[in-house]
Parts: structure tokens; C-alpha cells; sequence
């Protein structure tokens, strides 16, 4: 995903309850193919974050992002809503979201194991 022209995103810049722009999603990083009109709705710094937001592709997407502190580690859950425009998308794309959200989970683990 990439954010609108000119807007440098971090966590800790992002607004909160406000739509900051056009994000685009892109294949292998290079094709736009759908955008996510982001909001973030709210921050817990450190905890959580949960996005409200809509796509070209989806009337509603939700993303609620936890971080639980475990003794060696971190549990990261994703949880994923999202209400299609299209008829049947939601069928077909929740095999590739698992997959994609568990790609996510593995480079997050790698990053943090070094």
C-alpha cells in the first residue's frame, strides 16, 4: 500500500478519526489495483490500532490490530471486516486475506527475531 502524495505516515503522525487520503494497494508492490480511503479510528499506542475505512472494492473495511505482551514474545491479531461491492468478493478473497495476514505475521516475527 501507498500513501497519497505528500503525506509521510507514521504511527505516531497518523490523525486519528480523520480520512488522510487515497492509499493505494498494488501487485507485487507495482500494479495499483484497489485503494483504501484510510481512517484510522483509534490508537492505542504500543496496543492496538483499529482502521474504519472504505475501498473502491468494499462498502466497509475494518482492521483492528492487537498486541498482547507473552512472556518471550508478542501475540499479533488481525481481525478483518469488510463488506463487498461486489457480489461474491467476500467468498473469494478470505482464503487470500488469511494468507496475506499470515505472510504479514511471519515477516513481523523475522523482523523481530533478529
Amino acid at each position: 500500500m501507498s500513501p497519497p502524495r505528500g503525506v509521510d505516515l507514521t504511527i505516531d503522525t497518523l490523525p486519528v478519526g480523520v480520512p488522510i487520503g487515497r492509499c493505494w494497494l498494488k501487485l507485487f508492490g507495482i500494479i495499483p489495483f484497489d485503494y483504501d480511503l484510510l481512517m484510522i479510528a483509534e490508537i492505542r499506542p504500543g496496543r492496538s490500532f483499529y482502521e474504519k475505512s472504505t475501498m473502491l472494492s468494499m462498502h466497509r473495511w475494518e482492521h483492528e490490530r492487537t498486541l498482547t505482551p507473552r512472556a518471550a514474545a508478542t501475540l499479533v491479531r488481525d481481525r478483518i471486516t469488510f463488506d463487498s461491492r461486489v457480489p461474491g468478493l467476500a467468498t473469494a478473497i478470505a482464503p487470500l486475506l488469511r494468507a496475506f495476514f499470515a505472510h504479514r505475521h511471519r515477516r513481523l516475527a523475522r523482523h523481530f527475531a533478529q
